[in-house]
C-alpha cells in the first residue's frame, strides 16, 4: 500500500524461506536517510494455514526471542505446510536496548496498536503489523514474559471466542501448547475488539490469536525456553502445519481468570511473602515494604484485595508507589 512508509525485504508471497529486514525510516542527525531493521523471515511451503509468530514486541522479554530465533534455525521450507511468518523481534530499537520500550521514542509497542503510518518508529511497525502482517494470516502468537519487572510460570493468554467456533479453536490450541497456566480472558476480542495490543489487532483481523506469558526478571530460564520451544511445535503440528512432528503426551493445563494486581503505596523495598501459586486470601500480606531511609518504622504490610493465587509476582526489591508487586488469579468457572 502506498501510504506504508515500511519496505518489506521479504517476498511472502514466495515459497521457500526467506530472510531480511522491514526496513523502518528513522531520519536522525547521523544518518539523514537511515532505516531501523526489524527481522522477518517467511518459511512457505504450498497451500495450508499462515500463523503470525512474533516476540520482542517488548524488549527486556526473552523467551520468546530464543525460542523464534531457535525456530527460524531448524525449520526448512520442507518442513512446514502452509506459511509461517515470524518477527523476533518486532520491536527491534526496544529488543537491541533491552528495555520494554523503545528508547526512539518511548514508543510502549503493546500498548500503540492499531499504529499510524506516519507516527513514530514503534507507531508505524505496529500499523504495519495489524495492516499488512494479520490480514495475511489464520493464526497469531505474540510470546510475552514479566520482562525485567515481573515474572510469570508458564501462562497461554487467550480470549473466550466471539463464536462457537473461534472458541473451540482457541481451547484447542490452548491444549496443543499446554502450558501450566492459561490466563482466560472475560471479555473483549472479537472483530470490535478496541485493545492497543497486537492481541487486539489480530482480533480486528479476524485472525485466531494467542499470546504468551514466560518467565522475565530480565533473565531467560532454560525450563521455560524448552517448554516454550515445545509448545510452539505442538501448536503448528495442532493446526497442520508441521505434520511430521511427533507431540509428546500433554501434561494439562489449569484455567484461570485474573483477579487483578496488587499494588504498593509507599515507596521501599519489597520483600515477598508469597511465591508464584501459592493461596491468597482476601486481607492478607503479599509482602512486606520496608522503608529504610527510616529504619525505626515496621514494615508495611501489603494486603491482597482478592482471593486467589499468585499468578506473577514483582522481581525487583525497590518498589514506588504505584508498582505492581503481585498478580492475583482464581480458577475459571
Amino acid at each position: 500500500m502506498s501510504n506504508i512508509p515500511v519496505v518489506c525485504e521479504v517476498d511472502l508471497a514466495a515459497e521457500g524461506k526467506h530472510q531480511g529486514y522491514l526496513r523502518v525510516p528513522h531520519s536522525v542527525h547521523r544518518s539523514a536517510y537511515g532505516w531501523i531493521g526489524v527481522p522477518i523471515v517467511s518459511i512457505r511451503n504450498g497451500e495450508g494455514p499462515v500463523m503470525l509468530m512474533s516476540a520482542g514486541v517488548h524488549g527486556d522479554e526473552y523467551e520468546g526471542q530464543i525460542a523464534l530465533a531457535q525456530l527460524v534455525r531448524e525449520l526448512q521450507a520442507e518442513d512446514l505446510r502452509g506459511q509461517l511468518i515470524l518477527l523476533p523481534q518486532a520491536n527491534a530499537s526496544a529488543a537491541a536496548a533491552g528495555t520494554r520500550c523503545s528508547p526512539i521514542d518511548n514508543g510502549n509497542m503493546n500498548r500503540l496498536f492499531p499504529g499510524n503510518a506516519r507516527g513514530t518508529p514503534t507507531e508505524v511497525i505496529a500499523h504495519f503489523i495489524e495492516e499488512e502482517l494479520l490480514p495475511r494470516c489464520g493464526y497469531s502468537v505474540d510470546l510475552h514474559s514479566g520482562g525485567s519487572s515481573l515474572f510469570y510460570p508458564p501462562t497461554l493468554l487467550r480470549g473466550q471466542g466471539h463464536t462457537p467456533a473461534v472458541a473451540a479453536e482457541l481451547k484447542r490450541l490452548q491444549a496443543a501448547f499446554d502450558a501450566p497456566y492459561a490466563w482466560v480472558f472475560t471479555g473483549g476480542g472479537g472483530p470490535g475488539s478496541t485493545a492497543r495490543t497486537l492481541m487486539g489487532g489480530a482480533n480486528r483481523k479476524g485472525v485466531i490469536p494467542i499470546m504468551a506469558e514466560l518467565g522475565g526478571g530480565g533473565a531467560v530460564d532454560p525450563a521455560i525456553l524448552a517448554l516454550t520451544l515445545r509448545g510452539l511445535k505442538r501448536l503448528l503440528h495442532s493446526i497442520g502445519m508441521l505434520p511430521d512432528y511427533t507431540a509428546d503426551a500433554p501434561q494439562g493445563t489449569r484455567e484461570l481468570h485474573s483477579k487483578g494486581s496488587v499494588y504498593a503505596y509507599d515507596t521501599g523495598v519489597f520483600e515477598p511473602c508469597k511465591e508464584i501459586a501459592d493461596p491468597v486470601t482476601e486481607g492478607e500480606a503479599v509482602g512486606l515494604l520496608h522503608r529504610l531511609d527510616m529504619p525505626w518504622l515496621e514494615p508495611v504490610p501489603v494486603l491482597s484485595p482478592y482471593n486467589g493465587m499468585v499468578l506473577a509476582k514483582r522481581v525487583p526489591g525497590p518498589v514506588e508507589r504505584g508498582d505492581a508487586v503481585v498478580q492475583v488469579a482464581d480458577d475459571a468457572g
